[in-house]
């Protein structure tokens, strides 16, 4: 196949670019630091632009980079119009968004809409109008409870642990459902809403393709009197009339974002992180009148099992028919513990792979407990599975390389704020993920830039540094420019058809252009017949599929 019919086949001018693309998410405090200040930036991704281009990714979805306290990482947003200086400036993003484009990359930004930053002007001007100002309105304030008012409003716990209300130095109390840094915005406030819409287009205007909003399920909430205990709210219903979660109200607010993002020409995209109870309820916010794409997160939470997978699979593309819209296939994020770590953890009776993973990481990393080699070449296999759906492909920085989760990071060097306050929500796993990316085998951060980085690297990270695979044709990131690559002749409507293989362990499938894609997830090889002779991609011994391995089959003559 010629680089010209390649080009062909990949359509970047349709509105719908983001159905069936392959995402690269950059966490930009950790992907490449331009000035060696330790912290990654925005010059630094500008430096990396071509090792982006040539991995073959369609989009890059940047996680918060805006002035902040880094309270949570970046996700308590002090001003939303705005780079963190640290970061760089917003000069420095517009050259970004140019060398992006220029190579046929999209950007996409994280919204954070539920919380600011305790920061924020308006929580600073909160804090300084006092009881019944204006100000306070547009964030949740209460009165305490008990005699004198000095306890927490309710029993409500945050995500993060410890209450989820703190008590300023007047006596109210303000709601946080993650960090006490991260207040709460009252969403029905009519300056709230407007503000949000001044910042879509802000960043539309710079040329941003899409957005990716964060903890799209909590924004509205019915806070009437008297507010429920803990109790109460377990046992309400998550039916759209929920107090805190997954309101149906929420979705008017996405519908008024709707007509900003068809403001534009093509029109910007979104995708809704939404945690919530059943795929009926994320099918809202996957809506073509809403943000039209939601996060499929199912495959966060299964074993590496072909049963497990293949309903997952069948579930999401229903559910994306039934919509319109397309599914979206995850396996690693910054929130959980790399899939090339849970993939080679033994199973812990049926738990969830995401709880297994924090667990490990949670007992300091015993290395006896994790296979490193089977971990990774069911990672390859995982992904090469997900490269081959239909849908878009959200891939997350490092995966490329086959890096494994951090879990040699001191108490006194972790950053997460789950951490501290002892809370079990993706604990010690999120700062093992977002360790800095090693670009050279050797050398202060591996290349990452400047003498230490803000999260320690482990000794092996050496091995998998960009110059070391770069020049291995058999290397995790090779796999990946190779599957990206091809990914773009398999890519036709967003369906397929299931093949029987005659093994529960086995998952086999069919495009609507002849590619097939078959996944061993067994521990028995499994033969291809005559077709082992069409494999295009993935390792086939004596005429069969390895245990723990996936491979593509492309129709006879189609690549060459």
């Amino acid at each position: 196949m010629t680089d010209a019919l390649l080009t062909e086949t990949r359509d970047d001018t349709t509105a719908a670019w983001w159905r069936q693309a392959a995402v690269y998410q950059i966490y930009p405090r950790s992907f490449a630091d331009a000035n060696g200040d330790g912290l990654g930036d925005i010059p630094g991704i500008v430096s990396r632009a071509d090792y982006l281009q040539e991995l073959g990714i369609d989009a890059v979805w940047l996680s918060p980079f805006y002035p902040s306290a880094l309270a949570d990482g970046g996700y308590d947003v002090a001003d939303y119009r705005d780079v963190d200086p640290r970061l760089g400036t917003l000069d420095d993003f517009d050259d970004m968004v140019a060398a992006l484009h220029e190579r046929g990359i999209r950007v996409v930004v994280d919204i954070v809409p539920n919380h600011s930053s305790d920061l924020h002007e308006w929580f600073q001007e909160a804090l300084a109008a006092g009881r019944g100002s204006a100000a306070r309105e547009r964030y949740i304030f209460r009165e305490g409870s008990g005699p004198d008012g000095s306890e927490p409003p309710t029993d409500w716990t945050a995500a993060f642990g410890g209450s989820a209300w703190e008590r300023v130095e007047d006596g109210q109390w303000y709601l946080h459902s993650f960090a006490p840094e991260q207040p709460d915005f009252n969403w029905d406030h009519p300056e709230v809403r407007e503000d949000f819409l001044t910042t879509l287009r802000f960043w539309s205007d710079r040329g941003v393709d899409g957005f990716r909003i964060d903890v799209a399920h909590m924004l509205t909430k019915d806070l009437s009197e008297p507010l429920p205990s803990s109790a109460e709210l377990e046992g309400m219903p998550h039916d759209g009339t929920h107090p805190l979660h997954d309101r149906d109200d929420v979705h008017e607010i996405y519908a008024e974002w709707r007509r900003v993002f068809d403001e534009y020409d093509p029109p910007r995209t979104a995708v809704a992180e939404a945690w919530v109870s059943t795929p009926e309820r994320r099918a809202r916010y996957a809506s073509a009148e809403g943000l039209g794409q939601a996060f499929n997160f199912d495959l966060l939470v299964a074993d590496f099992d072909a049963a497990q997978f293949r309903t997952i699979i069948a579930d999401n593309l229903a559910q994306a028919d039934a919509t319109g819209s397309s599914t979206t296939w995850v396996l690693s994020n910054h929130d959980v513990t790399r899939h090339a770590t849970r993939y080679g953890l033994a199973p812990l009776n049926g738990r969830e792979g995401v709880k297994q993973g924090v667990e490990w990481v949670a007992a300091g990393g015993p290395a006896d407990q994790l296979d490193r080699e089977t971990g990774l070449r069911r990672a390859h296999a995982a992904t090469l599975l997900l490269l081959g759906l239909p849908g878009s492909t959200y891939l997350y920085q490092g995966e490329e390389l086959g890096l494994q989760e951090v879990a040699e990071i001191a108490p006194e060097q972790r950053q997460d704020p789950s951490f501290f306050r002892g809370a079990v929500f993706d604990g010690l796993g999120r700062d093992g993920c977002r360790v800095p990316l090693p670009w050279t085998a050797s050398g202060p951060s591996f290349g990452f830039g400047g003498i230490e980085a803000h999260l320690p690297q482990p000794a092996w990270f050496a091995e998998h540094a960009v110059e070391v695979e770069e020049a291995d044709p058999q290397s995790t990131l090779s796999l990946y420019r190779e599957a990206l690559r091809l990914r773009r002749l398999l890519q036709t409507d967003e369906s397929l058809e299931w093949i029987e293989t005659g093994r529960a362990d086995v998952l086999r499938f069919a495009r609507p252009n002849g590619w097939q894609i078959v996944t061993n997830f067994g521990s028995e090889p499994f033969d291809l017949g005559a077709d082992a002779a069409e494999v295009v991609l993935g390792a086939v011994v004596d005429g069969a599929v390895p245990a723990d391995s996936t491979v593509w089959i492309a129709p006879a003559g189609l690549v060459g």
